[in-house]
C-alpha cells in the first residue's frame, strides 16, 4: 500500500488541493463522478456570473448577445476536439443529442443498425423506440467476456456486419462496464463501406483525448459536464459536413427559416431552442481553462492509476475477474469490478452510502453484480482505501 501511495498523489493546483476547489460534500466519499460529474468552484462562479447577467438584461443576453456567444464557447470547445466550430451544436445532454440523430436517420422495414451490449440503458430504450416506430432491426452484438485486445474486438463486431447494416451505434466509454471501446478502426471500416456511424462518447471529453478530425465518425455526442466538469445540462453534439443534412431539428424554432441565417444550417437548425438558460454553454471555455491550468493530463494518469489499483483490490476481494484484461488500452478513470454472485447490488449501494458515506455506483450486468468506481482529481489514495475497508466487511 505504501508503494502506492507514493506514486499516486493527490493533484496540487496553485490554490491547493484539489478536492477543495470543488464544491461536493466533505462529508461523502465521492467515487460516483461517472454519474452526473462535478464542477469546480471557478467554473461554477462564472456559470452563475453569466446567470446574472441573463436576469439583469434578458433581451440584450438572449434577443441581441446568443449567436456571437454561443459562436465564441463553441470556437472553443472546437478547438478543444480539433474540428470546426460548425461542426458541433451545444445539447442539454447526451440523450437530446441521440434522439436528434435517432428519430432523423431514414431507416426502415430491411434495414439493421448494428450495436454492442454494452450500450447506456437509456440510449439503448431510444433506439428500440425508433425501430418499434420505424420497421428497421436492432443488431446487439454480444461481446465475449473477457474482453482481450483491442483488435480481436475490432474483428468480432465487424463480423456482424451484413448488406443490411445501415447504422452502427457505439459508445467510446461504456457506461455499464466502464471499457474503452475502439471506435476509430470501426468508424473507418464503416465509412470505406458507406455505413453510418453514431458514437456515444458520453463519457470522453475531459477523461480521455479526443481528437473528431482523426476519428471520422459521422456522428458523435458527448457530455460537458462529466468530465469536462462544465456545468450541468451540457453536452454537445458533432455532424461531419457531408451528413449535418440529414438531421432534422428536435425543436422546430425561429432556426429553421431564420430571418438572418447564419454560415451554417446545421447550427441554425439546431442551436435556438426557443428561451431557455444557456449560461452552462457559455461556461465550458471555463472548465477548458480550468483543466489546461491545473496541468489536467497529469491528473488523468494520477486518476488512471488510482482506478486501476482500486479494480485489481476489489477483484481481489471478489474473486471474480473483470471484463477484460488488465491491459491500458481498456481502461479510463472509471473502472468496472464483478461482484460475488448473489451479492445485493442496491443493498450494498445504499449500504455503502448512508452506512459508511461512500458514494459509488453498483448495478447488475448479465445477471451479475458489479461495483462502477469513478476516480477523479480531487480524489486521494484514501478515498479508495475507505471503499475497500466497507467492501472487506460488507463483502
Amino acid at each position: 500500500m505504501r508503494n502506492i501511495q507514493d506514486t499516486i498523489v493527490p493533484a496540487i493546483g496553485p490554490d491547493g488541493h484539489l478536492k477543495e476547489m470543488f464544491l461536493l460534500d466533505p462529508r461523502v466519499t465521492y467515487l460516483n463522478h461517472a454519474a452526473y460529474g462535478a464542477t469546480p468552484k471557478p467554473v461554477f462562479e462564472r456559470f452563475q456570473q453569466w446567470q446574472l447577467e441573463l436576469e439583469r438584461e434578458p433581451v440584450d443576453f438572449l434577443s441581441r448577445h446568443f449567436t456571437e456567444r454561443m459562436a465564441y464557447s463553441r470556437s472553443v470547445l472546437a478547438r478543444y476536439l480539433n474540428t470546426d466550430r460548425d461542426n458541433i451544436v451545444y445539447v442539454a445532454n447526451g440523450t437530446t443529442g441521440v434522439n436528434i440523430i435517432a428519430r432523423s436517420l431514414q431507416l426502415g422495414a430491411g434495414d439493421e443498425v448494428l450495436t454492442s451490449d454494452h450500450e447506456h440503458g437509456g440510449i439503448e430504450r431510444l433506439w428500440q423506440f425508433t425501430s418499434q416506430k420505424r420497421g428497421f432491426s436492432m443488431v446487439q452484438r454480444r461481446m465475449p467476456l473477457p474482453l482481450t485486445t483491442h483488435e480481436e474486438f475490432v474483428e468480432y463486431f465487424w463480423a456482424g456486419v451484413t448488406d443490411r447494416t445501415k447504422a452502427i451505434l457505439l459508445s467510446h466509454f461504456t457506461s455499464p462496464t466502464a471499457m474503452v471501446f475502439p471506435v476509430a478502426e470501426i468508424c473507418q471500416r464503416a465509412r470505406a463501406k458507406g455505413i453510418l456511424t453514431v458514437i456515444d462518447g458520453s463519457h470522453v471529453p475531459g477523461q480521455l483525448p479526443l481528437d473528431l478530425n482523426a476519428l471520422a465518425a459521422d456522428f458523435y455526442v458527448g457530455i460537458l459536464h462529466k468530465w469536462l466538469c462544465a456545468p450541468k445540462g451540457c453536452a454537445f453534439m458533432y455532424a461531419d459536413p457531408k451528413v449535418q443534412g440529414l438531421l432534422e431539428p428536435l425543436i422546430v424554432s425561429w432556426g429553421w427559416k431564420p430571418r438572418n441565417p447564419g454560415p451554417s444550417k446545421y447550427v441554425d437548425y439546431h442551436e435556438w431552442q426557443g428561451s431557455r438558460d444557456i449560461s452552462e454553454y457559455l461556461a465550458v471555455p471555463d472548465a477548458i481553462e480550468f483543466q489546461e491550468k491545473h496541468n489536467w493530463d497529469e491528473v488523468r494518469r494520477q486518476c488512471r492509476e488510482l482506478a486501476r489499483f482500486a479494480q485489481l483490490e476489489v477483484t481481489k476481494l471478489s474473486g471474480v475477474p473483470p471484463y477484460h484484461v488488465d491491459r491500458p488500452e481498456w481502461r479510463g478513470q472509471v473502472v468496472c469490478a464483478q461482484l460475488p454472485s448473489g451479492c445485493d447490488s442496491e443493498w450494498l449501494r445504499n449500504e455503502l452510502r448512508f452506512r459508511y458515506n461512500i458514494d459509488v455506483s453498483t448495478d447488475i450486468f448479465y445477471g451479475q453484480p458489479r461495483i462502477r468506481i469513478s476516480v477523479q482529481g480531487y480524489n486521494a489514495i484514501g478515498d479508495v482505501e475507505r471503499l475497500l475497508a466497507a467492501l472487506r466487511r460488507l463483502l
